[in-house]
């Protein structure tokens, strides 16, 4: 596992923190890293918006694929569908 290192941090912000680890019965550490994980998974909006966009970037299918499907079965040029 990777280990991540913070420096400079508020002493207002690290008491804060400990002290929300307390109240849910954790470490400091265990909080922290909890909360690092839910921050770095990946939503389902974020997955749709990545998506659409990949989409998005991928030329449109000019062709008929149903034509050149029937073309194929029947005999046509059987080395080229497009």
């Amino acid at each position: 596992m990777a280990q991540v290192l913070v420096r400079q941090i508020d002493e207002a912000v690290v008491e804060s923190l400990k002290r929300k680890a307390a109240a849910r019965g954790t470490s400091l550490e265990g909080y922290v890293r909890d909360m690092m994980t839910r921050d770095a998974q990946e939503t389902r909006a974020d997955l749709v918006a990545r998506l659409r966009a990949r989409l998005a970037e991928q030329p449109r299918q000019t062709s008929d694929g149903t034509r050149l499907l029937r073309e194929f079965r029947d005999g046509g040029d059987e080395g080229d569908l497009g």
